[in-house]
Parts: C-alpha cells; sequence; structure tokens
C-alpha cells in the first residue's frame, strides 16, 4: 500500500463500517510530480479510511494522472478570501477568540524571519480556519498533514482552533530549506513520521531528544503491483538510460549530462531520456547542444504514471543524480527509485540524504557523490560493460524495494 501513515493508522483505527475520518492537508494538488500523496490518499481509503482532502492550492496542471481525477473532484480547494470563509473567522472570533488570536499571534511570532513563512502562513490563515470549522463540522477525528512547511502550519492552526490532533510527513527540501516554526510544529503534533532515518535526526538536532518517540520513520511506498519487472527478460542492444524528475537544479539532471558527454566520448551506442519539466528546460536544452548530444539526450517533458512504467520496462538503469542547492533544497528519497527498484532496474543514485537507505551501493545500484559527473559516467560505463548485470540484479532490486517501500 501507498503511504507513509498506514502503519500507524492500522493500531489505532477502531474497528467500524466507516474507519477513522482523516482530514488531509497538502500544499499543491494535482500535481504530476507528487504520486505519493495521491496514492497514499488512495492506500487510505482503501484501508478504510474515510478522507476528506484540503489542499491549500488548486494546481493547473497540462498532465494528470488518471487516478486523481476522482480526487480532484471531491477535494475542499478554498479561495484565499469568500463570504463563508469570513463568517467562519467571525465563529472564532466569537466562541473562541482565546484560540483565534493566539493561533494567529503563534504563527506571526513563529515565522518572523522568513518571508516566506511569515507571508504565505497570513495569506492561508484565513481559509485553514475555514476549513478547521468545516472540519470540527463533519466530525474529523485527525488532521494530517503532507510537509512539513506550510501544511504542517495549516494542521497547528485546525488543532489550536477545535483541538482536533494533528500529525505530519516531513518528506525532503520541505525540512531541508526552512525551519521556522519547526519546533512548535513537532511540539504541538500527536506524532510526526519522516521518510528517512536521516530526516529524523536532522528534525532531532533542531527540535531536541525528548521528541524522540514522537518521531516515527516510515519509508515511502509504491504499488509494487504496479511496478513490476516485464514479463521477458531485456535484451541488450542501445544503452538506455532512464532519469525522471521535475528540471530543476536539485535533481541534478546537468551533472548527468555532462556524463552523457564522457560515455558518447567513450564510444558507447546510448540514449539518455530525461521525463518531466521545469524552469531549468531551456538551460539544460542548451547544455545538451553544447555537449553535442542532440538525439541521444532527449527530453521527453512530463509523463503519466503508465507512461514512466512502459520506460521503466525498456530501460537499462535509472539514474537520480541529486545535489543539494545553494537555497538549502534536498531530496528525501526519491520515489522514482524505488519505482525502478520494483521495475527491476539498477539505479545510479547520489549518496546523499536519504538515499543510502534505499540503494545498497553495488548491490541494486551505485551510489556517486552528488555534483560528480565524471564519478556517474563510471558508474554507467561499468553497467554497460557488464552483459550480466541488469539481468542478474533484477531479483535483488525486487526485494530490496519490497523491504525498503512496503507494498
Amino acid at each position: 500500500m501507498a503511504g507513509h501513515e498506514t502503519e500507524r493508522l492500522d493500531a489505532a483505527r477502531e474497528p467500524g463500517p466507516s474507519g477513522l475520518k482523516l482530514g488531509y492537508v497538502t500544499s499543491r494538488f494535482p500535481k504530476l510530480t507528487e504520486t505519493f500523496v495521491l496514492f497514499e490518499i488512495l492506500g487510505l481509503e482503501r484501508f478504510g479510511a474515510e478522507v476528506e482532502f484540503y489542499p491549500l492550492l488548486r494546481e493547473r496542471a497540462a498532465v494528470v494522472h488518471p487516478e486523481a481525477a476522482t480526487v480532484v473532484d471531491r477535494a475542499h480547494f478554498l479561495p484565499f478570501l469568500s463570504w463563508p470563509i469570513l463568517l467562519s473567522q467571525l465563529h472564532f472570533l466569537r466562541r473562541r477568540p482565546r484560540a483565534y488570536v493566539g493561533a494567529l499571534a503563534a504563527l506571526m511570532k513563529g515565522t518572523w524571519g522568513s518571508m516566506n513563512f511569515f507571508v504565505g502562513g497570513i495569506g492561508v490563515f484565513p481559509k485553514v480556519a475555514h476549513a478547521a470549522r468545516v472540519m470540527e463540522n463533519e466530525g474529523v477525528e485527525h488532521v494530517h498533514c503532507h510537509f512539513s512547511n506550510h501544511p504542517a502550519a495549516a494542521g497547528f492552526f485546525i488543532h489550536r482552533l477545535t483541538g482536533i490532533p494533528y500529525s505530519f510527513t516531513a518528506q525532503g527540501s520541505d525540512l531541508h530549506v526552512d525551519r521556522h516554526m519547526l519546533r512548535e510544529k513537532v511540539a504541538e503534533a500527536d506524532f510526526v513520521v519522516t521518510i528517512s532515518a536521516y530526516n529524523k535526526d536532522l528534525i532531532l538536532r533542531e527540535c531536541g531528544e525528548r521528541w524522540r518517540d514522537k518521531i516515527v520513520v516510515i519509508h515511502s511506498g509504491i504499488e509494487t503491483v504496479f511496478f513490476e519487472p516485464p514479463d521477458s527478460d531485456r535484451t541488450r542492444g542501445r544503452f538506455n538510460v532512464l532519469c525522471v524528475g521535475t528540471l530543476h537544479e536539485v535533481k541534478g539532471q546537468a551533472y548527468l549530462i555532462d556524463a552523457c558527454r564522457v560515455l558518447a566520448e567513450s564510444g558507447v551506442d546510448f540514449v539518455c531520456q530525461f521525463v518531466g519539466d521545469g524552469k531549468d528546460r531551456p538551460a539544460l536544452e542548451r547544455r545538451i547542444a553544447a555537449a553535442g548530444l542532440e538525439g541521444r539526450v532527449q527530453l521527453l517533458g512530463q509523463r503519466t504514471r503508465a507512461d514512466v512504467l512502459e520506460l521503466l520496462r525498456t530501460a537499462d538503469v535509472l539514474v537520480a543524480p541529486s545535489v543539494p542547492t545553494k537555497q538549502g533544497k534536498r531530496e528525501g528519497i526519491p520515489i522514482v527509485l524505488m519505482e525502478a527498484l520494483a521495475t527491476g532496474v539498477p539505479v545510479v543514485a547520489s549518496d546523499i540524504s536519504g538515499i543510502p537507505e534505499l540503494v545498497e551501493d553495488d548491490g541494486t545500484g551505485l551510489l556517486v557523490p552528488p555534483r560528480d559527473s565524471e564519478a556517474i559516467a563510471r558508474a554507467l560505463l561499468r553497467l554497460h560493460a557488464d552483459e550480466d548485470l541488469p539481468a542478474r540484479r533484477v531479483d535483488g532490486c525486487v526485494e530490496r524495494c519490497s523491504l525498503t517501500a512496503p507494498g
């Protein structure tokens, strides 16, 4: 089952026809690159929870996973201001003025010094207060927030206004870039989920050891029934390299392009396909052209989960060349690594953050230092040179994925 929270709910949920009524908050939806949020919700519902979904913003995307359609149709997309939202402010000011003013004061104090958190928090506060009132009226028993930044702040507000317990998941850059108000969020949360031991250690260093028992490490999961190896063995042909992710500095695609130049200079017959889109696309196109790699390095744009599966089934290796950025962005554990492993594809990935908790170096894949295109090239050349390596590693990849990311 996909998702972070199901183990916790398995122990906590009382038996009954409707199960736990859960309020769910995330940043944007439907966002193509955040399949883990979509399938976490669907997994919780299959488990028996009743989910009321409150995205803070509606994402207008050209490509959307088909599975997201039903969730979009019933999600509570709220404007920043409306008459019902204004009435909810009056409701709390009249009935719980101390809670309302106290939550707003805690927001301003906790986020002071962070323009993003301060302005963003004040901007969403009215709609979150309205969501809190609706959740309370609808009998929501617990609120879970995906991401430790604005969604976790929303959970904090809802808890302060209504007393409904909340929890949140700390994923990657949401935790690493800006930790204003993190102590307050952790202190009042019922529990905190991190997707890696690396993230847990970071939170403990920031917030203190007294919260150790409250922080639960649950590695992200995928549906291994969907991501399965192909029925037939791969035949060796053109070396097929795949990279999946938003075209953004933190994903490190520039270093893979430089590694592809080394492959070309070494005489390797290869194709490298990038799935995803983003603001770095023009710069990457220029880099490909400057290296003379047009046709051999392809930017495919956004693709659905089904498309990614088909690409994985024809890939010889999946590369995740993640890097930490100057702004502090850092990946947690890229979901595509799990998808590749479940499909039997060996991986080359950066040795940072929680990635070594998934990828076993020289076992299911190869770990390389971040920002090291030469190391990426050496890893790819090693995989290309070993005729038996892809077939020999398929079973180990699938086993590792099933242990680390339960399906």
